[in-house]
């Protein structure tokens, strides 16, 4: 699975499964632009890069901008003269106590993140690479867009419409340009420590997923990797689950 020569970007790419991924798509020797809220978290990442003797590039990115978008596009494009491999993986999954105690502030940011941002990087990155003459996009859904639960209503639903996004696009900017979408199941990173205990997530894992445990993100790495690269190749509107079982789950 060679990227040498590739240029990816990837939202939410400095901590957890973003940093994860941006770390295997150097590995495989592509450039790396990593996009997310925190501008120094993205540049002690881009250091560690550059100290292994990879590649890579630190953006400032609120994915619930709309001219956020628009300004990493401009950013990667004026860096690196484009991109090959877009990676949408930016999101925000918080625990609500119940559908009616969730405010509309709160679902609103929650589509902007998880389904608003990823459109429309994905129209202004795919429009580029078909004009370069092709590329690939991934999108992170989750498991949870076809398993909801009532806590994370709004997410579960951003995260299915994130699914359709993938196919229409697929369509859109087919064949040169391929989009796919992996959907991780429940994962040990920094933004799910507080749901995992207030859900008892390892145990319900334990009891409930063939695999019996959570994800590290390490292991989300081989997906995001195999889907960006020629491997790939004929692969093209698919939704891989990479959830342990949690889509088949025993309980």
């Amino acid at each position: 699975m060679d990227l040498t020569g590739r240029v990816a970007v990837i939202t939410g790419g400095s901590r957890g499964l973003g940093r994860a991924i941006a770390l295997g798509l150097v590995e495989a020797g592509a450039a790396v632009a990593v996009a997310s809220r925190k501008l120094e978290s993205c540049a002690a990442l881009v250091a560690e890069i550059e100290a292994l003797g990879g590649r890579a590039s630190a953006h400032a990115f609120d994915a619930a901008s709309w001219e956020d978008c628009d300004r990493l596009f401009a950013e990667v494009t004026e860096r690196w003269g484009g991109a090959d491999i877009l990676v949408n993986n930016a999101g925000k999954s918080p625990v609500e106590p119940s559908s009616l105690e969730t405010s509309q502030a709160a679902f609103d940011v929650i589509l902007a993140i998880n389904l608003r941002s990823p459109f429309r990087l994905s129209a202004l990155f795919g429009a580029q690479m078909v004009a370069r003459g092709g590329g690939a996009i991934v999108n992170v859904s989750s498991s949870g867009s076809r398993k909801a639960e009532p806590y994370f209503a709004p997410y579960a639903a951003a995260k299915a419409g994130l699914n359709t996004l993938t196919e229409s696009f697929a369509k859109e900017y087919g064949p040169t340009v391929r989009v796919n979408t992996v959907m991780p199941g429940p994962f040990h990173t920094d933004g799910t420590k507080t749901w995992s205990r207030s859900k008892g997530f390892a145990e319900h894992a334990r009891k409930n997923q063939p695999l019996g445990r959570g994800g590290e993100p390490a292991e989300i790495v081989g997906a995001v990797v195999y889907l960006v690269s020629d491997l790939a190749s004929y692969v093209t509107g698919a939704c891989l689950a990479v959830d342990g079982g949690h889509l088949i789950a025993r309980g």
